[in-house]
């Protein structure tokens, strides 16, 4: 049977890496180092049940390599949790890249990286996430054919991430406010980076009044003109009257400091791993009565975009399979209410079936 437990409730400084593979049924870790290029990463194969795993690579400037670790292995179970409930036939798998990645990125750098992915012989094919553009998987698909979301092909998937966001915001409004009309909604969007802009932007033309976040200030600035957005501190952020609060940054923003603040009918948002720990967070939200999608069922646009590269389909095939995120966010939320189970459980529970399903029985794909 197919079952991960939660992964934030083990402090993994005081345990064996292997152990902690065991326990969340992680598959593989490749740790990559090259100090020529700088170059230090964590590729984790989490399960290939559904075939290759796909993730994207992240870069960011952990505090150090516990953390990396920590953030690899609980992003990699949410992207096999991502691919099953979305209906793709993809594994689940993430990279990280330990770094600046304003200042740290070269060419040598992403090409000793792709060696390292060409050194899995396809079980893992990767792609942008945090930190990574469209050139950077340029430079490793120099050395690797296991990469997508490269320019003139799908590109960068961040518009459909943005896109089924958007949909499934509508459909847990559909569900909290009795209508997915959006215009006039107070809509905290935290982190306006690719997929935060796209969100900003769709909302915006909607009309909904938009509050935004950043660490970076001249994109914060840049988005505000550009969609008339209201500019919030980093913390007051949590402490606005609104309706929807979308997480569009890193992930953990929903805590137990952060719920006594937030006052919103509705979380949803393009973040993984929005609940700092799922068992506590999940169950508190549903208390306080806040709707709460998902984020690995919410934000699968990306890895549907990827999807449609590895497959050879097109663009609108892609946005046409992100318009269905509306059906499965409605789905969940339903179920949650109707069984009075928090949504996130309802959520591991369909992408575990499927996962089962073909494991138990071997159904082909």
């Amino acid at each position: 049977m197919f079952e991960v437990k939660n992964i934030e409730d083990t402090d993994l400084s005081n345990n064996p890496v292997i152990a902690q593979m065991s326990k969340y049924n992680h598959e593989q870790l490749l740790f990559c180092n090259d100090n020529e290029t700088g170059l230090k990463a964590i590729i984790a194969v989490h399960n290939t049940v559904l075939g290759p795993a796909l993730g994207g690579t992240r870069m960011w400037s952990y505090k150090n390599e516990m953390e990396a670790l920590n953030d690899v292995l609980r992003l990699s179970r949410g992207m096999t949790y991502k691919n099953s409930i979305s209906g793709l036939n993809l594994g689940g798998g993430k990279a990280v890249i330990i770094g600046d990645s304003r200042t740290m990125k070269s060419e040598a750098l992403f090409r000793r990286f792709g060696k390292f992915v060409n050194s899995l012989a396809g079980k893992y094919i990767t792609a942008e996430d945090v930190g990574i553009s469209p050139v950077d998987m340029t430079w490793v698909s120099k050395e690797t054919n296991h990469v997508v979301g490269l320019p003139g092909k799908s590109g960068d998937p961040s518009p459909v991430t943005a896109h089924g966001t958007y949909v499934g915001m509508k459909a847990c409004a559909k569900e909290q406010f009795g209508t997915d009309e959006l215009s006039g909604k107070k809509v905290a969007v935290q982190g306006v980076g690719h997929v935060g802009e796209y969100l900003v932007d769709a909302l915006a033309k909607e009309g909904a009044e938009v509050f935004i976040s950043d660490i970076h200030e001249p994109t914060l600035k840049r988005v505000a003109d550009t969609y008339d957005a209201k500019v919030v501190g980093l913390d007051e952020i949590y402490d606005l009257d609104i309706d929807i609060y979308a997480p569009c940054a890193l992930g953990s923003t929903v805590n137990d400091e952060t719920l006594k603040r937030l006052k919103c009918s509705i979380i949803a948002g393009a973040a993984n791993n929005q609940l700092q720990n799922e068992s506590i967070h999940g169950r508190e939200v549903m208390k306080k009565g806040i709707v709460y999608a998902p984020d690995f069922a919410l934000n699968a646009g990306g890895v549907i975009n990827c999807y449609s590269e590895v497959k050879s389909l097109s663009a609108q095939w892609a946005m046409d399979k992100a318009d269905e995120i509306y059906t499965t966010i409605q789905n969940i939320v339903k179920r949650s209410s109707s069984e009075n189970i928090p949504t996130y459980e309802i959520a591991n529970k369909m992408a575990e079936e499927r996962i089962n399903a073909i494991s138990k029985d071997k159904l082909p794909l």
